[in-house]
């Protein structure tokens, strides 16, 4: 058994851990960065990546069914191969790790270990490999893996997750997507459009992780016309001869797949955590300062999808910076968190920006909104569909988030966020340039539409112009 002594060791090579090991690296301190389980991070192998890909090859398919409004014929003609769109998609995915690889771990050396660690004491980690290692700074990055409930397990292959999903070398002809936030209505729209029979089901009353009541229901409205949607009751499986049936209340489908997009589950079991001397939530995750990523005031840190609050890769990637950052150095510091972005790349996208509606005092929030429908834009692409909200303080006009469903609402979204950052008003925003005929023309709209309802306004005559 081999004993190692560094000053950081780092648990986990996703996004956070690498992130991590890019503010320990240059600081001079000696490390070891250990990983258990798949190489690469968890966006390039299961999550964003792959997805997209399939999300385009779905959405590139799906436009054959708006041809005949050109004139086009022979689009009713076209078919799909399926196994070779499949393997188009795990060929990038593939490209994606390799290059997450080839950046980080593959120019480690000596310096990456393979092998899963648990804490023996609050500095001392054993490896499974044999080796022990003793560090005086830690963090913890080991990130998370999807929920399957226990009585699902006993059907085997027939429950997918995004781990199995994109192994898949072809698509079963009829699939229940339980869990419809960003993964399952992703997922659930493409296979629809790609021919495969599917039914959503989710427990919330809402799709897409929307709170606003607007949103939400032109969100489930769109997403209704494309597969059956069952909201707001438990779901149970059952055999059916070599299906599953699939039960909510009173629906019900039977189905060949199963895929589960119920969120995703930290990864401690097998840590040891309890040795690790810091203290832990009920879920036996440690607790932490966000600002610092420190757990209470020891010398150990966290990063990533392991913390279960913000599990988007830019946020993993800032979490393993504050943290690699912290544990090379004597003096914690803090640093302020972005604001929230969460996009839904379904069809139209669905976004989420700074303070969901759930969130805001409404007493003291105006609210803007415009619809979809008579968007110039909109209308050319065929994509006018869905409405936009933007949420502002009542007395100040400063903008504090938004909710939408919209075609690039992925850009819109970004503008929204990097506004809310600034700390801008409505009326700054106004003040901004929109050309014509672009969909950002329909946020203009929502913004005019909050602006009337502020107190604060633009001084000047024009209030889109600034006077000299």
């Amino acid at each position: 058994m081999a004993e190692k002594s560094v000053d950081v060791a780092i648990l986990g090579s996703g996004t956070a851990g690498l992130n991590a090991t890019g503010r320990v690296g240059p600081s001079g301190k000696s490390f070891l960065l250990i990983n258990g389980g798949e190489p690469g991070t968890t966006c390039a192998r299961v999550g964003c990546m792959p997805s997209k890909a399939l999300i385009q090859v779905a959405e590139d398919y799906h436009r054959r069914t708006h041809l005949d409004r050109y004139g086009v014929d022979g689009h009713t003609e076209m078919t799909i191969d399926i196994p070779e769109a499949m393997e188009h998609v795990q060929d990038l995915r593939d490209n994606f790790v390799d290059r997450v690889l080839s950046n980080s771990t593959d120019n480690m050396g000596e310096r990456f270990v393979e092998a899963y660690a648990e804490f023996v004491d609050p500095h001392t980690l054993q490896l499974d490999n044999g080796d022990r290692v003793r560090a005086e700074k830690i963090v913890i990055a080991t990130g998370s893996r999807p929920v399957v409930p226990q009585a699902w397990e006993a059907f085997g292959d027939k429950v997918l997750t995004t781990d199995s999903f994109f192994e898949l070398e072809d698509l079963p002809q009829s699939v229940a997507v339980v869990g419809l936030g960003v993964i399952g209505l992703e997922l659930g729209q493409s296979l629809n459009r790609l021919g495969i029979k599917v039914s959503g089901f989710d427990m919330a009353e809402t799709i897409g992780g929307t709170s606003d009541p607007e949103v939400s229901k032109t969100a489930l409205e769109i997403m209704q016309r494309e597969f059956p949607i069952y909201l707001g009751e438990a779901v149970e499986l059952s055999a059916e001869g070599e299906q599953v049936r699939v039960t909510a209340g009173d629906n019900s489908v039977v189905v060949d797949k199963v895929l589960a997009s119920l969120g995703r589950t930290p990864n401690v079991e097998g840590l040891s955590l309890a040795n690790a001397g810091i203290e832990l939530d009920d879920n036996g995750v440690p607790l932490y300062n966000p600002n610092t990523m420190q757990c209470g005031d020891s010398h150990i840190f966290i990063a990533g999808d392991l913390n279960g609050e913000r599990p988007i890769l830019h946020e993993a990637g800032d979490e393993g910076k504050i943290a690699g950052y912290n544990a090379a150095h004597d003096e914690v510091m803090g640093f302020k968190r972005k604001v929230p972005l969460a996009i839904n790349f379904c069809d139209p996208n669905i976004c989420l920006v700074g303070k969901r509606y759930e969130e805001l005092d409404l007493d003291n929030t105006a609210i803007g909104e415009v619809k979809l429908a008579p968007v110039g834009r909109a209308l050319i692409m065929g994509q006018n569909r869905g409405v936009i909200r933007v949420y502002a303080e009542k007395s100040s006009g400063r903008m504090v988030g938004a909710e939408m469903i919209t075609t690039r609402g992925e850009n819109l979204a970004h503008l929204l966020n990097w506004a809310i950052s600034q700390d801008l008003s409505v009326g700054d925003l106004i003040r901004m340039p929109f050309y014509h005929p672009v969909i950002e023309e329909a946020l203009q709209a929502a913004l005019n539409n909050l602006y009337a309802q502020v107190e604060t306004k633009n001084q000047g005559p024009i209030k889109e112009l600034y006077p000299l």
